[in-house]
């Protein structure tokens, strides 16, 4: 029988992880990091701080990269790579708050390459040279539980995030049969250096009240499900989705 520890275990494995200079995907990184992992973090600039405080932390087991999902010559240049990593996290993301009405083409355009097309190509690259090594290995789809509920002035995000889901169920049905699992965490709201200011003011407030457990989520919070998704505690699991959201999703309308 194996043990729980070992089952969760990514000793001998290569993560990548996208938009690791960020709060979530650094927090990921680490996770991964004393879970195991030698990890490749990813940032549009290799020089970001969070990067580099990974790869002083851990200099024999973190290697900072830059990766700009919308540069295809970024892009091209992890071909050599990614044959080697045996775990990719699709973090890298961003958001809009624009009304509909008032949402131009490019920033329309700018989310969904990011939030949708770039773990698209890079799934796509990274499975590619995995299946030619006939090596198997695990995708985790960071999404949003605004992939299957919504709100005013979300729609770019909540649209890509929709669109990352049904990727993921796709992608999870085609890879099966290479040893290829893919699945989705899907958090809720999550505290970071970017929202707290907002999460702080009445309006803030007053969102966090409509959260079941009347808190927000720490990135610390989705620690587990990123592990059980990463590593052979999940081997049976595919084509997933865990929300880690203090039970808003399923709070009434």
């Amino acid at each position: 029988m194996t043990s729980v520890n070992a089952m969760f275990s990514l000793a001998g494995q290569c993560a990548l992880v996208t938009g690791a200079s960020g709060s979530l995907g650094s927090r990921f990184a680490e996770v991964l990091l004393e879970a195991g992992a030698q990890v490749v973090g990813s940032g549009r600039q290799a020089e970001a701080s969070r990067l580099q405080a990974l790869a002083q932390k851990w200099p024999q087991q973190f290697v900072p990269i830059r990766l700009d999902v919308l540069d295809p010559a970024s892009m091209r240049a992890m071909d050599t790579v990614l044959a080697d990593v045996d775990v990719l996290i699709n973090n890298a993301g961003v958001a809009t708050s624009t009304r509909a009405l008032d949402t131009e083409d490019a920033s329309w355009a700018r989310v969904q390459a990011t939030n949708l097309d770039g773990p698209r190509r890079l799934s796509q690259a990274w499975a590619a040279a995995r299946i030619n090594e006939n090596k198997g290995g695990a995708i985790v789809n960071v999404c949003s539980i605004l992939g299957s509920r919504t709100m005013p002035g979300t729609a770019p995000y909540a649209v890509a995030k929709a669109g990352l889901l049904h990727l993921t169920r796709s992608l999870a049905l085609e890879w099966a049969r290479h040893g290829i699992r893919v699945n989705a965490l899907s958090p809720g709201y999550i505290e970071t250096s970017i929202n707290s200011d907002y999460f702080s003011s009445d309006a803030g407030k007053a969102v966090v009240k409509r959260v079941p457990n009347r808190r927000l989520g720490q990135a610390s919070d989705l620690d587990g499900a990123l592990l059980l998704l990463a590593s052979d505690a999940g081997r049976h699991m595919n084509g997933a989705e865990i929300v880690v959201d203090g039970g808003h999703a399923v709070s009434s309308l």
